[in-house]
Parts: C-alpha cells; sequence; structure tokens
C-alpha cells in the first residue's frame, strides 16, 4: 500500500501540468528558497549540524581561496573545513592560511569566492536546460543553486584582510574601473 502511494505521489509531482504550473511561477521558488535558508539556519545552535549543513559551500568557498592563492603566489599553508568556534563566539566553519599575503594578491586570494557566480551562471545558462523536468531535479538544482551563490559571498574575515592592503584596493579598483569604462 505504501508503495503504491508513493507512486502515485511522484506521477503527481512529476506530472507535466504540474511541473508547468511549479516551474512557471517564481513564487515557488523564492518559497523554495526561503524554506531551504530556515531549514539551514534551525541548525545554528548545534557547531557540528551546522557544519555538516554548511559542508558543501564550505569546500567551495575555502577551494577558491586556495586556488586563487596558489596561483597568485601566496603560498596557501593550511587548509580546515573543520569547524571552531571563533573569538566573537560566532562559528567559523573552515580557513586556508597564506604564508606569503602581498599587495598584489590579497585582494584576489579574499575575494576569490565570488569566482562561484560565474560557475553558478554557467550551471543556470547551460546545465538547466539538459536536466530531465522533474519535482526532484528542479529541487536539486535550486539547492546547488543556493550553496554556491550563498558562498561566494565573501565573509567579514575576507574583507577585513581584503582593506589590509590598500594598495591592493586601490590597484585591483583601477583596473577593474578601467576595464569597466572599456566596455
Amino acid at each position: 500500500m505504501l508503495y503504491d502511494v508513493y507512486y502515485k505521489f511522484l506521477s503527481i509531482i512529476n506530472s507535466p501540468a504540474f511541473l508547468r504550473g511549479f516551474f512557471d511561477n517564481r513564487f515557488y521558488l523564492i518559497l523554495l528558497v526561503i524554506i531551504l535558508m530556515r531549514v539551514k539556519y534551525t541548525t545554528y545552535n548545534s557547531l557540528w549540524l551546522s557544519s555538516l549543513v554548511n559542508i558543501p559551500g564550505t569546500i567551495l568557498h575555502e577551494f577558491m581561496h586556495f586556488f586563487v592563492g596558489m596561483l597568485l603566489n601566496a603560498r596557501p599553508c593550511n587548509f580546515t573545513i573543520f569547524p571552531r568556534r571563533g573569538e566573537d563566539g560566532s562559528y567559523v566553519m573552515g580557513s586556508v592560511g597564506f604564508r606569503n599575503v602581498t599587495f598584489y594578491n590579497a585582494v584576489p586570494a579574499s575575494m576569490a569566492p565570488l569566482l562561484l557566480l560565474p560557475i553558478g551562471f554557467y550551471l543556470n545558462r547551460y546545465f538547466l536546460p539538459t536536466m530531465e523536468p522533474t519535482f526532484v531535479n528542479y529541487v536539486l538544482y535550486v539547492l546547488l543553486q543556493t550553496i554556491i551563490i550563498e558562498n561566494a559571498m565573501p565573509s567579514g574575515a575576507d574583507f577585513r584582510v581584503a582593506r589590509m592592503y590598500i594598495s591592493g584596493v586601490l590597484l585591483y579598483g583601477f583596473i577593474f574601473l578601467s576595464l569597466f569604462l572599456m566596455l
């Protein structure tokens, strides 16, 4: 009997009429993202439960720091995704340490998670249209995009590191302004 109920439920949520109504209404997308975020925030009472929920995004975020730091000779010396309590009592989900932070690599290494945004855009543009349109695929897609976009945002510590090297901020500000004006 449970088997029949399960397959009846799947046939309803994967019916073309239901999927068309669900996919074409942005209200449901926003609702789904808010539900996912609420579920995530309810885990913040427990360090380990919070880290379990945040591990995929933490890996992406910290890997981007590591990768850009390695490319720009910041010499990454440690990489951790193990959570710990910060000095202010908040949770620190992960970190990357560098041995050679200078004016030319501090800003790109600290702002490196922003490189996740083009990855999310690429997935939206080229991967989503190839997915089979099922309810489960859509929920998984929204979950993946939520993880990517949320973890693309640099943390407060990332901004503090970038601000420590004002010459680097000015250098990259000038480069981006020049590129923007050339468009």
